[in-house]
């Protein structure tokens, strides 16, 4: 597979590609799940996404996909990555590069996922990188910014094209689903998106490049940032915000 970054380039009116740098970064096996049962939640996504289905009728298929995606995850292989083995989601970076004080940009109430790209809230952290230029690349490396797995888990659904006159607030964004805490991790806003649908991700993985895709990150007033979130399904498998900031400062770094 050949991969391309996308750079940043508020002339355009979609970004041109640039090749990442992917050294000494961990690789994954590249193994795949069922795409079926992925490419079926990555249409719920977007369904719900885009307002295009009922609270009920999203639910009760989460309820009916989840099971049989960590069941299959198991099946082909994949592992528990427990809180020892988490990875920090930026390369290079480090805690000083969340924004707000302590974690306080992390703001859970107005949030629910099935109000999709219009949702409330900000139950996440935004992880900033020195881009004065906004070119999207590190100001002290001229280089992109990887994005790194935080946990193991499945791409279930990605967003790879992104368009300035576009209203979706993620721009060019991964979900992963994670078995061993039965969550959801989100990262928003990047240049290229790496990953496939149905790939086993582990750790550390370069799954992306930071970017200023999305409606709001793309504007010049938004330093150019990750935006990273954890939904953790309940027992009846509705995704409810989690704060990260504490497992965030116990991450690992690379």
């Amino acid at each position: 597979m050949f991969l391309f970054i996308i750079s940043c380039n508020s002339n355009a009116q979609e970004q041109t590609e640039k090749k990442p740098n992917n050294e000494n970064v961990p690789k994954s096996n590249n193994s795949i799940i069922s795409i079926t049962l992925c490419q079926k939640f990555e249409t719920l996504n977007n369904a719900i996404r885009d307002k295009k289905i009922e609270l009920g009728s999203a639910l009760n298929e989460i309820q009916n996909l989840i099971p049989k995606i960590k069941s299959e995850y198991y099946k082909q292989g994949g592992e528990n990555w427990k809180e020892g083995t988490w990875v920090f989601p930026l390369q290079g970076y480090g805690t000083s590069a969340i924004g707000g004080s302590n974690g306080s940009g992390y703001i859970a109430n107005g949030y629910n996922y099935f109000n999709g790209n219009k949702h409330g809230g900000h139950p996440a952290h935004d992880i900033f990188i020195q881009d004065n230029n906004q070119d999207c690349e590190d100001d002290r490396t001229n280089k992109f910014v990887n994005v790194l797995s935080f946990s193991g888990g499945i791409v279930l659904a990605t967003e790879k094209k992104w368009f300035t006159t576009s209203e979706l607030r993620g721009g060019k964004y991964i979900w992963i689903y994670d078995p061993y805490t039965n969550s959801l991790f989100y990262y928003a806003h990047n240049n290229n998106v790496l990953v496939e649908s149905g790939q086993i991700i582990i750790p550390g993985q370069v799954i992306a490049t930071v970017g200023r895709s999305g409606l709001n990150a793309f504007k010049k007033r938004s330093p150019t940032h990750l935006h990273f979130t954890q939904l953790k399904f309940d027992n009846k498998f509705y995704p409810k915000p989690i704060d990260t900031y504490k497992k965030l400062l116990n991450a690992k770094r690379q």
